[in-house]
């Protein structure tokens, strides 16, 4: 690694490392995104941020309707409708 600047590093523990602060702030990288590793033909190491911006509840805005409901009259205590 002579001549090569260091952005900054982490240990490996329990062959799990920590992506530091800096790199996880500057990369935008949050839960749920997802890490691509790639060994190029020289032996060097490209990770590629995959951003997680769609899931279950994306598009979800809540619910804009009329009608109140009582949790605790109208679902059993699994969320279910008692009716």
């Amino acid at each position: 690694m002579s001549g090569e600047t260091v952005d900054s590093e982490s240990k490996v523990s329990g062959n799990q490392a920590n992506i530091p602060a800096r790199i996880r702030r500057e990369l935008d990288i949050d839960d749920g995104d997802t890490l691509r590793w790639q060994i190029e033909d020289d032996g060097t190491l490209r990770v590629r941020v995959v951003q997680q911006r769609s899931g279950t509840f994306s598009e979800f805005d809540g619910y804009d309707g009329d009608e109140e409901t009582d949790v605790t009259s109208d679902h059993d205590a699994w969320g279910v409708d008692v009716r």
